[in-house]
């Protein structure tokens, strides 16, 4: 539903044609060949592509390829841009199918060569310090039992992840809730297509509690990429051991601050910054007199560790090891001190003394977790009891603007929106050359103006768009006028939405869609699908079962509702099972949505909005496997995304 795609391709036939992953390495081998003369003509490409073993090496010499290459475009001293060259990749291997007999596309097979040949450091210590955590939290589970316990010491994670079932089970201990088990395809043995929607239900659900997995696609967990399955593993746990770190889960968190406005300033802070300011506070209760900034150098050498457990929990301290002058001993007594206290290891005394950020702050968390030293009396705060409505969308907008780039990552849209910054590089991605970046200021901005500045820019950009803007100005972001900012990105993602649905019929006749052909289409599908039940509006209180999206779902993938599953939506708890069946079924297809099962059975328009437009999204780029239940690789063709797109719906 929004540009979630790694290496934007214009033209939707050439970009369907690869999986991310293999864009990515095909992006870079061309910026490869493009950097050693500062541009890339007709004629450099063959002996350049030879050198760098992208296609044919083992069946084409450089003189063959240049013929090739010349009887598919004659005029050698045109430029090459990436798309060009994606032609060319695809023509070239079509001639090495040819060859050799293979028929199909096997793009893949070069990935394998090329790809596997990077090198990536993963730290064992990390990686046994997950596997821990998988074997304790996911022990119980009935699928996951036959897998585990997993050898910390062996490479059996990156065998067990596969079949994506794993991955998402650890979502939900994380984010309890989040994925609808009944939608994981836990089968003995999975076929590829079934492995692949589990991956695809993994990443879409990890992106939709807040992890960022831009560079990361299900053909790196079926190849158990180390770095990357890591990467992933890391991020959802870390979410897990900071998820009471916040003053709705843990209002005695206010503790730490004096006044109101502190507070305001505490709610703005990401977990990690929260673990590290009550820390400090635990430590001033101490002699220790430095300030902990970080989860590795700050901590290395085992002092702050030794006052802070000293001051939670003095009852299990040992006086004759206090004294322990060498940073090993101090932080093998640390860890002494964290078992007698109940709190498991996340580390060796090894892990602190080098100061491992990762480990050292799901110590802490897990350290918190356990025991915080809070006080069980909490000052009542006013603003504590924010509007759940508007907290929601918050999270939606965040996690939304989180999904284009790591680069923009915030922790809170009222707070790292407001010197207009990633606002202004979000409107850049959604409407690329739009922002005038010559009158924008980069953070860090000292001067207020210059934010000011850079928010009236985001402003006019959204009137340009044609949001509608009354009352809205520059200064009511930089001052975090919560509901005037979720307005703005409302919109903002609203018109993310729009273009990608018009982007994907360029080739038709360019008409602008509108809520009204979103909503028409729908009920087309689920019409033509043979039933009665219709969408009025999307704020039609009907749609609070959820009926009307798994309808529509099954209109589109035939294969994707398991009718046994779904409830009459009669109770609420009926209607809950339902959204949030319809949430991991859309994710699981490949829709990024952000909304909440809450989102469907109170209607709220905005996300009911954005859900149908992601399916929408989804079926007209991809209409081919609307009809492959067993995912067959047959070859995309740029009039059936057209024709599909166009039999049934209203949008002409």
């Amino acid at each position: 539903m929004s540009g979630f795609v790694g290496i934007l391709v214009s033209d939707p036939w050439l970009h369907n044609q690869f999986t991310q992953v293999e864009l990515r390495s095909l992006k870079s081998h061309f910026t490869s060949m493009r950097r050693e003369s500062g541009k890339l003509t007709v004629s450099d490409l063959a002996p350049r592509m030879g050198r760098s073993k992208v296609v044919g090496d083992q069946n084409l010499t450089t003189e063959e390829r240049a013929a090739l290459i010349q009887s598919f475009h004659p005029n050698l001293s045109d430029e090459v841009d990436f798309e060009f060259y994606l032609r060319i990749y695809l023509k070239l291997q079509a001639h090495v199918n040819a060859i050799i007999g293979s028929g199909a596309k096997n793009s893949s097979a070069f990935l394998k060569a090329a790809t596997t040949t990077l090198l990536h450091t993963i730290s064992d210590s990390e990686k046994s310090s997950y596997v821990a955590h998988i074997n304790n939290y996911l022990s119980g589970d009935e699928f996951l039992n036959k897998y585990l316990p997993i050898n910390p010491s062996s490479n059996d994670l990156f065998e067990v992840v596969k079949d994506g079932v794993l991955l998402c089970k650890l979502i939900n201990v994380a984010v309890p809730g989040t994925i609808d088990e009944r939608a994981i395809n836990t089968k003995s043995m999975l076929n590829p297509w079934e492995r692949n929607e589990n991956h695809t239900l993994c990443l879409n659900s990890a992106k939709a509690i807040g992890c960022t997995v831009v560079n990361i696609g299900t053909q790196d967990i079926i190849e158990g990429r180390r770095h990357l399955v890591l990467g992933v593993i890391s991020q959802i746990i870390k979410i897990q051991l900071l998820a009471d770190l916040n003053l709705k889960k843990t209002p005695q968190l206010v503790e730490l601050v004096d006044d109101s406005k502190d507070v305001e300033e505490l709610m703005s802070l990401p977990p990690d910054k929260i673990l590290l300011r009550w820390m400090n506070f635990q430590l001033r209760k101490t002699e220790y007199k430095k300030t902990v900034t970080n989860f590795s150098s700050d901590v290395k050498d085992a002092e702050a560790y030794t006052n802070l457990l000293n001051v939670l929990a003095p009852e299990h301290k040992s006086p004759s090891k206090l004294a322990a002058k060498n940073p090993f001993e101090r932080a093998k007594n640390i860890l002494e001190h964290a078992d007698r206290m109940g709190c498991r290891r996340y580390l060796t005394a090894k892990d602190i003394v080098e100061g491992s950020p990762n480990l050292n702050l799901a110590f802490v968390a897990h350290i918190f977790q356990h025991r915080n030293g809070l006080s069980t009396k909490t000052k009542q705060i006013s603003f504590l009891a924010d509007d759940t409505q508007i907290s929601r969308e918050e999270k939606a907008f965040r996690f939304w603007i989180n999904s284009f780039d790591s680069s923009m990552y915030i922790n809170n849209v009222f707070e790292d929106l407001r010197d207009g910054w990633i606002l202004l590089q979000t409107l850049e991605k959604v409407s690329p050359g739009i922002v005038n970046w010559k009158i924008a200021s980069k953070p860090p901005i000292k001067l207020p103006f210059k934010k000011v500045e850079n928010c009236n820019q985001v402003v006019k950009l959204g009137k340009q768009l044609k949001f509608s803007l009354v009352n809205i100005a520059g200064n009511d972001i930089v001052q975090g006028n919560k509901k005037l900012i979720l307005a703005y990105l409302w919109q903002l993602m609203r018109y993310n939405i729009l273009q990608l649905l018009k982007n994907l019929r360029s080739h038709s006749n360019g008409k602008e869609i509108t809520d009204v052909d979103i909503l028409e289409w729908a009920n087309a599908k689920v019409r033509k699908n043979g039933s009665q039940t219709r969408m009025f509006s999307f704020r039609d209180k009907s749609l609070s079962d959820g009926i009307f999206f798994l309808e529509l779902l099954s209109s589109v993938q035939p294969r994707a509702v398991n009718w046994s599953l779904v409830t009459n939506g009669v109770t609420d708890e009926e209607k809950k099972m339902n959204a949030t069946y319809v949430i991991s079924i859309a994710r699981k297809m490949g829709c990024s949505i952000f909304l909440l099962p809450e989102d469907i059975t109170e209607v709220n328009q905005k996300m009911i909005l954005t859900l149908t437009a992601s399916i929408m999204h989804w079926t007209l780029k991809e209409p081919l496997h609307l009809i492959k239940p067993t995912g067959s690789p047959d070859s995309h063709n740029g009039s059936s995304l057209l024709d599909d797109s166009t039999s049934d719906s209203s949008l002409e």
